[in-house]
Order: C-alpha cells, then sequence, then structure tokens
C-alpha cells in the first residue's frame, strides 16, 4: 500500500516511542526502498485515527485519486481543492465511503450518549460545545454519505489537530509537572521539622546528581549527526556523509524524515541525561526533552512546515552555519520550571475544588447507599411476611381438607359410622310399618258382651 502524499503532511507518526533505527554497515551499499514502507499500526493520537486511516486506504483503491494524490502539493491539500477530485471516484469507492462515514456518525453517537449518562448528575455541568467539537472532522448534517465537505473537513480538523499536538504535549507535562511539586510538598508538610530537614537535603542531593551528566550536543548539529553515525550505525567518522546518514535512518523507505524519524535520532543524546534505573532521572522529562530537540530539528530543517524532512532540506540544513558551530543543548535541569508559582497555586486551587466536588459526590453515593440498605431492609422483611403469609394459608388449607376427609366420631373420639347406619335403618323400618297401616280402620273393642258369672 502506497503512503499519500497528505497523509505524510498530517503527520501519521506522532507517537513518542522512538522507531528502530536500520543498520548499514556499509555507508556505501544503500538498500533501495523496501515495498512494505509505513507501519500501519503507528496512531496519529487522533480520536478519529481510525475513521482516518480507512478513509484514506479507500481513496487509495480509486487509480484517479491515487494520481492526484502523487501530484498535489501542500497548497493543494490544505487548501481543499484536492476534495474535489472526490466527484470523480468510483462508484463502488462512493459506497464504501458512505459506508463507513455512517459507521463513525454511529460510533460518536455512542460515545456521546455515554458521555451525557456519566455526567448527568446535578453537580455536573455538560460541555456541549465540547460535545459538538467530536463532529469536527465530518458534516454532521448530512450523516448518510460521504462527500467532497466531509473529505475537507476531516483533513483540515486532522492538519490542525495534529498541529495543536505538540502544544498539548507540553501543557499535560507542565500539569504532571506540577502534579509533581505539589505532592512533593504536601509530603513534607506531613513529616516533622527534624525528618522533613532530612528529607529536603535528600531530595537536593538527587536534583545534583541529575545534573551531573556529560554534555548534550545540539539536535541536528554535526556533532549529534556524527555521533549517531558512529556509536548507533558503527560507521567511521571520518566518512560521515550526511545524504548517506539520510537514507539510513529514512526506515520506512520514502524518502523523508518524518516525525518519529526524527525522535529516534535523540536517543543517544537523550541516554546521557536520563537512565530509568536511577531514582533522581524521571522518564516523563526525557519525553518533554525528546519533544524540545524534534521541534529545535523542524523549526531550522522544515522549510515548507509540512512536518516532514525531505533530503534536500536536510542537505541544506548542513550547509548552516549553526550545523558545525552548534552551541552545546541545554537540558530541563538547567531551565527553570515550566510553570510559574502563580500557576501552580492556580492548580492547587483547581485540585481543592476537585477534591471537594469529589468529597461531595461520594457523600451523595454515600446517602444513596445508605438509603438503598434501608429499602433492601424494608423489602426483605415484606419477603419474609410474604412468605409466612403463604405457608399459613397453605396449611389452612391442609387442615380443611384433613377435616373432609375425615369421618364423624363420638363423645370420647369413637367413630360414629356404625351408630349411623342403624340409625338409617329404624328410620327406614318405621317408614315401611306406616306405608302397610296407610288406610285400615283400627278395630274397637266388642260393645254389651255378656259378663261371665262364675
Amino acid at each position: 500500500m502506497m503512503t499519500p502524499h497528505w497523509l505524510l503532511l498530517i503527520s501519521l507518526s506522532m507517537g513518542v516511542m522512538a522507531v528502530p533505527i536500520d543498520r548499514n554497515p556499509n555507508p556505501q551499499e544503500v538498500h533501495p526502498p523496501k515495498e512494505e514502507i509505513q507501519d500501519e499500526n503507528a496512531d496519529t493520537g487522533l480520536y478519529y485515527d481510525r475513521y482516518l486511516r480507512e478513509v484514506i486506504e479507500v481513496l487509495e483503491t480509486d487509480p484517479h485519486f491515487r494520481e492526484k494524490l502523487q501530484t498535489a502539493n501542500t497548497e493543494d491539500i490544505k487548501s481543499g481543492r484536492l476534495s474535489k477530485e472526490l466527484d470523480l471516484v468510483g462508484h463502488h469507492v462512493r459506497t464504501r465511503l458512505d459506508e463507513l462515514k455512517r459507521q463513525e456518525v454511529s460510533r460518536l453517537r455512542m460515545l456521546l450518549k455515554a458521555k451525557m449518562d456519566s455526567t448527568n448528575t446535578q453537580s455536573v455541568k455538560l460541555d456541549h460545545a465540547s460535545l459538538l467539537k467530536q463532529f469536527e472532522h465530518l458534516d454532521p448534517h448530512n450523516q448518510n454519505t460521504f462527500e467532497a465537505k466531509d473529505l475537507e473537513l476531516l483533513i483540515a480538523t486532522a492538519t490542525k489537530d495534529l498541529e495543536n499536538y505538540d502544544t498539548e504535549r507540553h501543557e499535560e507535562f507542565k500539569r504532571y509537572e506540577m502534579m509533581k511539586e505539589h505532592e512533593r510538598r504536601e509530603y513534607l508538610k506531613s513529616l516533622d521539622q527534624e525528618k522533613r530537614e532530612k528529607e529536603e537535603k535528600r531530595m537536593e542531593e538527587l536534583k545534583e546528581k541529575h545534573r551531573q551528566h556529560p554534555k548534550v550536543n545540539a539536535p541536528g548539529s554535526v556533532a549529534q549527526l556524527r555521533e549517531v553515525w558512529e556509536e548507533t550505525d558503527r560507521l567511521d567518522p571520518q566518512e560521515f556523509n550526511p545524504k548517506t546518514f539520510f537514507k539510513l535512518h529514512d526506515s520506512n523507505g520514502d524518502g523523508l524524515l518524518d516525525e518519529q524519524e526524527l525522535e529516534a535520532l535523540f536517543t543517544k543524546e537523550l541516554e546521557k541525561v536520563y537512565d530509568p534505573k536511577n531514582e533522581e532521572d524521571d522518564m516523563m522529562e526525557m519525553e518533554e526533552e525528546r519533544l524540545r530537540m524534534r521541534e529545535h530539528v523542524m523549526k531550522n530543517v522544515d522549510l515548507n512546515q509540512d512536518r516532514v524532512v525531505s533530503l534536500d532540506e536536510f542537505l541544506k540544513s548542513t550547509e548552516k552555519k549553526e550545523f558545525n558551530n552548534a552551541k552545546d543543548w541545554e537540558t530541563l535541569d538547567g531551565q527553570k520550571p515550566v510553570y510559574t508559582e502563580e500557576e501552580l497555586l492556580r492548580f492547587e486551587a483547581e485540585l481543592r475544588d476537585k477534591e471537594a466536588e469529589l468529597g461531595r459526590r461520594a457523600e451523595s453515593l454515600r446517602q444513596e447507599q445508605e438509603l438503598l440498605k434501608e429499602r433492601g431492609k424494608a423489602l426483605e422483611a415484606q419477603k419474609r411476611e410474604y412468605q409466612q403469609a403463604v405457608m399459613e394459608m397453605a396449611q389452612r388449607q391442609k387442615q380443611q381438607q384433613e377435616v373432609k376427609e375425615q369421618p364423624p366420631s363420638g363423645p370420647n373420639g369413637e367413630l360414629q359410622f356404625h351408630q349411623g347406619i342403624n340409625q338409617l335403618q329404624q328410620e327406614e323400618t318405621v317408614g315401611k310399618v306406616a306405608v302397610e297401616n296407610e288406610g285400615e280402620v283400627p278395630a274397637e273393642p266388642p260393645q254389651n258382651l255378656p259378663q261371665q258369672t262364675s
């Protein structure tokens, strides 16, 4: 897959980790560029990085657009004129771009909903402007098809965001340093006077130990490049050749040194100052130092400010007076803090406000938890009452069923089943006699019978 020019413009290699450096033991035998020139796993750091890459990949499949990309210059890309070529790409390309846009819109909707749900409390204010900013890289009014405006917005937003990326990294480092100083002060406050003085002395000794490092060559100077040539590339310093050096460190073979390839050149200098095994060396500071070095080189070498260094720009930089007579590099430990005391005080005030807010939310959650516990206890009591009522009802039904099925008994508990039969038989006999005598007149004793005499 070829790498489009405008993709290099917006600097797909914005990561802070250094890329591997290809070493060629023979400076006169530089191998031709390889087919695989782009690390597809490199991340721009943008929240829409995947969408950006997928759009580029689809556009590359169209021969017409790929040809326009090869001939486009920086102004064509930044001005948006290249976006008009989208109308000439094939139908299958447009269909795939439409699908990518719908997927991106759906993804953003889910992210925004999750963010709104997470901040849906009375104590947290929703930043609607920040939410709407998430859609700047596409046209939100047309959510179904990918048009020229979408490509124009994608290029413009990515370019702007990446131009601000270094500024954001500096700001993050400043906040990191202020947090570190804040924690140091709070820790010292927690100690008694004797321990505090002892700890302050130990901290100052660590700082002084960190300052005792070899001199650091200015990035991009002949001394710095020769050191890489000799110690990293293992080549004869007397045979240093800028053109060969450029090709050796153009690790993806695209004829350009991108920001990641440039930052890899400063590893030897940084190792003079920072060692992860040493307590006094801060690796976050090392990455800030690496960023400062790369910005210094870009400022002096990247003439057209397209965020990559061409061979021509690199060779011209070696002709400057500063290339051979550069001053030693002043590291962070020799400079003032990156923040002022006023900024630190504001930062600490923000921390206190956030801690108070978190405390209020924690108390609110605790109260809600207690309320839920009480409700749980009430529900558990209702459940037990319901279970008891069900058991009692079942017991009564069982007793009623037993009463219906049990034969009658006498006063002493004896069964009355036979007595009942005898009574029925007697009632039947009386009935029969009554029927037989029905209609007959009973006989009267004879009247005026002669009396017997003795």
